[in-house]
């Protein structure tokens, strides 16, 4: 998985995606034989010659100017997100160091604090590929209440919601609307991976999910590119029963990032939550799985 192959992927994915009534392009009643646009139309609205963009999308050229890449992200009618993760395919392969082991993921002394904070939200922490760092005890119960609490303590063991989502029956069932979360997903999965082409640890879960799951495989072929900041989701939970949640991933620099869920004052959301809590502090001793930064290591 290079950047120069995403970024052709990327680009004939959407160009086939874009009718050329949505641009303006006349088409005088012919028959096409592909759809979307051909390399020429789109070349001609993003004012650069045909053989250029063609061997942009064949991987042919070594780069990009900021200007063309612009003017190809106009002509495709591009969002913000999706500017910036062409911007990154464009740039992989010049900027990213090849061969380098990924530092180690831990809970950073920040994001410990954070979480603190967050006592009474649900609240993950979450790392580079989706693995979950760790959780808070409301956060637990409302995302994963069905596996070990202690699961994020252990590297090896640690759940991944990416593959919860696509893999996990219980995950799935939590969501009424799965496939507005399961496409968030792979949308944000498509970000992190245009920002590190060579991880390896990534390039294994990717094939795993496009593997075990042809749902995911074909979210994944689509090429669509969501940041998963702040989403509403209603969720069936199986203790508390239905509520609505808005979930909103916390960034506080480089590093993992807290995704935290929040309910509407005085909504019937909030009692399931506060009914969730209330079982959550039954069940549990406050100090059971305190949140705590990771020892540094050498390797890291």
């Amino acid at each position: 998985m290079t950047g120069k192959s995403q970024l052709g992927d990327f680009l004939k994915a959407r160009r086939s995606q874009l009718r050329p009534e949505d641009v303006g392009v006349p088409t005088y009643g012919e028959r096409r034989r592909v759809p979307g646009l051909r390399r020429e139309e789109l070349a001609l609205l993003a004012g650069v010659s045909a053989s250029y963009y063609t061997r942009l999308e064949q991987g042919q050229s070594l780069s990009a100017s900021s200007e063309v890449l612009d003017a190809i992200a106009g002509a495709l009618r591009l969002d913000e997100s999706e500017r910036r993760y062409l911007r990154d395919l464009a740039s992989a392969d010049r900027h990213r160091p090849r061969g380098r082991r990924p530092a180690p993921e831990r809970v950073t002394e920040a994001a410990s604090q954070l979480m603190d904070v967050l006592g009474d939200v649900p609240a993950i922490v979450l790392g580079l590929r989706s693995d979950v760092l760790a959780w808070n005890r409301l956060g637990h119960a409302l995302f994963a209440g069905h596996l070990d609490p202690g699961a994020p303590d252990l590297p090896a063991q640690r759940p991944n919601m990416a593959r919860l989502v696509f893999l996990d029956c219980h995950t799935r069932d939590l969501y009424a609307d799965w496939p507005s979360k399961a496409r968030a997903v792979v949308g944000n999965l498509r970000l992190v991976a245009a920002r590190h082409p060579q991880d390896p640890a990534l390039h294994a879960l990717l094939g795993e999910l496009s593997a075990m799951s042809s749902e995911f495989a074909l979210m994944w072929a689509d090429h669509r590119v969501k940041a998963c900041t702040v989403a509403a989701y209603e969720m069936r939970h199986p203790l508390v029963g239905p509520l609505t949640v808005v979930q909103q991933t916390l960034s506080h620099g480089p590093g993992p990032t807290i995704v935290v869920a929040t309910t509407e004052a005085g909504s019937t959301s909030r009692e399931a939550l506060a009914l969730l809590a209330q079982a959550v502090t039954q069940d549990t001793d406050p100090a059971d799985h305190p949140v705590r930064p990771a020892p540094r290591s050498a390797a890291g």
